[in-house]
């Protein structure tokens, strides 16, 4: 038996194998019997569960108070916590260090613990860490056994989050995410503590003249927070494409060294970096249709459409953390299908609105009982784990701090969804147009006369007046009664959704009323 130690935890393994190689970690993937070599040459495997776990997500704690999620005791996860140690004693371990983020001065020591049977995950983990160097303690650790089930809980899966310790314990999920958003989750707290606010959220710099401005996308997984990033204006680059920290003073940090990208519907004419990522041989993909031939199909949908791929930021072009400017430009992605226009300007306090309750349609990554609802995330951050209400205050907080702009984005549909005689789609050249004329400060405004935020009159190399005005599409289809309508039934659910959380500052509530 092998035994590790750190802080907060021990763990005794049949084998243990710390901080393999890609070589050695690609070498046990191609081992694994759901796994196939594509026509790229990278590996492709197909997992048991194909999405996040919602439902079998618990905080540990004795008081329910400190957090909106569901919570387990502490006595409950210490029984779980020794039922997986006693597991672990009979299995053979992988253990990946790292960090979350490259600054030495912000970064988070981090540690994955995971069955060599499921040598994926610690090969997409060792990709998104930051491995110049490896921390001797970790900071934050996540203790990962896939194939021991959770008796009693939804689905027969956990994850606990013990934020006390620093420890996220998941069992029954084959699933990537859980790995890489254990850490995250964790993550999320350490920032607020140093005042500063984790985001969901996207990160590119784009060159404006002889400048730079650096834009977060904050959205749902599956909204199009990866391609509004990737996608190229002026020469952009991406930095992040899922998680960042935002201070006081508009300062970015990043998470991660690279990137966990959605591969439904993957383009190269549209997302020619996303693509060349994907596609290199040193990739990982999870849950992607392939034939017998090991030709890929991005399109197939039959097993699920959260297909996904991990690759290195090396793999294609990017703008190094280090060199980027402070946060001036934040877009809130609204995948939506009636009135929501393709881009609107918020006021600070707006903002700190439309941010709790990110507004959007849920997609596959949150699995079968997401898919398709509309659906009211605060922060579009599934993983925050302490009381809502502190991130739509550190949000407002940070703005009246340092004001920046801040723009609503609707990434799906105007006038109705798809299918519908009058709807029209807000296509991927469209939202690109729009984040080109938002850098280049090149759109002209009117106020909305329902909402309060302000709406384009004009857009450069856009011309589809119903994707930017919703209100005028409605009218001349006749359809004005039923727009007036979803304006009050909105405004009405906005309001209900905002007082769930009795701590919000009562300014940001004033701002959607």
């Amino acid at each position: 038996m092998v035994q590790l130690a750190a802080r907060t935890y021990t763990i005794n393994a049949r084998t243990l194998i710390a901080n393999p190689t890609q070589e050695e970690l690609q070498r046990y993937t191609a081992a694994m019997p759901n796994a196939r070599r594509t026509e790229f040459g990278n590996l492709n495997v197909q997992t048991r569960v194909d999405a996040r776990s919602s439902a079998s997500t618990y905080v540990v704690t004795d008081d329910p108070s400190t957090t909106d999620g569901q919570t387990i005791s502490r006595t409950e996860y210490q029984r779980m916590a020794a039922l997986q140690d006693a597991y672990i004693e009979q299995q053979d371990m992988l253990v990946i260090d790292g960090y979350i983020g490259n600054d030495p001065q912000f970064r988070v020591a981090a540690r994955l613990v995971i069955e060599k049977a499921n040598a994926n995950v610690a090969g997409m983990q060792q990709f998104l860490y930051y491995t110049d160097e490896l921390p001797v303690e970790p900071q934050v650790t996540v203790i990962y056994t896939p194939n021991l089930i959770a008796e009693g809980y939804p689905n027969s899966r956990l994850i606990a989050v013990d934020l006390e310790a620093g420890v996220t314990r998941v069992f029954n999920s084959d699933y990537f995410g859980e790995s890489k958003k254990g850490g995250l989750r964790m993550w999320n707290q350490i920032v607020h503590r140093r005042g500063g606010l984790a985001m969901h959220a996207g990160w590119k710099v784009i060159p404006v003249g002889e400048r730079k401005r650096s834009l977060l996308i904050i959205g749902l997984s599956g909204t199009g927070k990866t391609t509004t990033t990737f996608t190229r204006q002026n020469g952009s680059l991406p930095v992040q494409d899922d998680f960042i920290a935002l201070m006081p003073d508009g300062r970015v940090y990043a998470t991660e060294n690279g990137c966990f990208a959605k591969t439904f519907a993957l383009d190269p004419r549209y997302e020619p970096n996303i693509h060349r990522g994907v596609t290199n041989a040193n990739a990982y993909l999870e849950n992607v249709s392939q034939d017998a031939g090991g030709r890929v199909d991005f399109f197939d949908t039959s097993y699920t459409q959260n297909g996904r791929a991990v690759f290195p930021m090396s793999n294609i072009e990017w703008q190094h953390p280090d060199g980027a400017p402070p946060a001036e430009v934040i877009l809130i992605l609204n995948r939506n299908d009636n009135i929501i226009p393709g881009v609107a300007r918020l006021s600070g306090e707006q903002a700190a609105a439309y941010f709790m309750l990110g507004e959007t349609m849920g997609t596959s990554a949150g699995g079968k009982d997401e898919m398709g609802k509309a659906l009211r995330v605060p922060g579009t951050n599934p993983f925050w784990p302490m009381l809502h209400a502190e991130q739509g205050n550190r949000f407002l907080e940070i703005l009246k701090q340092r004001p920046m702009e801040v723009y609503l984005l609707n990434t799906g549909w105007v006038g109705g969804p798809e299918g519908h005689p009058d709807s029209k789609k807000v296509k991927i050249p469209h939202s690109s147009a729009i984040v080109k004329a938002i850098a280049e400060g090149t759109i002209s405004w009117t106020a909305d006369p329902d909402f309060g935020y302000e709406v384009a009159t004009a857009v450069p190399d856009l011309d589809d007046m119903d994707v930017l005005q919703p209100r005028g599409l409605y009218e001349r289809a006749g359809r004005f009664d039923e727009y007036r309508a979803i304006v009050q039934r909105l405004k009405t659910e906005r309001v209900a959704a905002l007082e769930k959380y009795p701590q919000l500052e009562p300014e940001i509530l004033a701002a959607i009323r």
